[in-house]
């Protein structure tokens, strides 16, 4: 069951490379903070890498001067999300979240079955906006579309 407006984000711990690949709960990113979480459906895709990441990099300083966090999600490994911030040149204050085993596109009720590419279980393309752990608006976009979870489209969800 995918995960509505008003819902919690459920308790999931990712990754991230920092010194080593570090573990970081939901909690930690979510809790007492005002966050936009976005995911893709794989570091280094054609969509995910020429539009949907680079949309956050250049529109960055406008979620912070809202005080808006930034988070990136993939289903991949955290080694392949840093290296991916690296050849994106990501901002570092910008959150790049490993779920290598879509323990979080899980439970969002998220996920998609992309096997029939060789890429087994993904997460759908998608973006949140969520204060304090609570989800205030959610944008997925359709299989193969991108339209609606791109940085542009959320700032215009989120209005002034």
């Amino acid at each position: 069951m995918t995960i509505e407006l008003g819902a919690r984000i459920p308790s999931v711990t990712l990754n991230v490379l920092k010194d080593g690949v570090q573990a970081i709960t939901t909690d930690e990113i979510f809790s007492g903070r005002k966050v936009v979480l976005f995911s893709v459906p794989g570091a280094f895709t054609p969509t995910c890498s020429a539009k949907h990441l680079p949309g956050y990099v250049e529109n960055f300083d406008k979620f912070q001067s809202r005080g808006i966090d930034v988070a990136c999600m993939a289903v991949n490994d955290a080694y392949v999300m840093k290296a991916w911030s690296k050849d994106q040149h990501v901002p570092e204050a910008l959150i790049m979240l490993a779920d290598g085993n879509a323990n979080l596109a899980r439970a969002l009720g998220l996920e998609m079955d992309a096997s029939a590419f060789g890429m087994g279980v993904r997460s759908k393309r998608f973006a949140l906006y969520a204060e304090d752990g609570v989800v205030k608006a959610l944008n997925i976009d359709a299989p193969g579309e991108f339209k609606v979870s791109g940085a542009e489209a959320v700032l215009e969800t989120l209005g002034d």
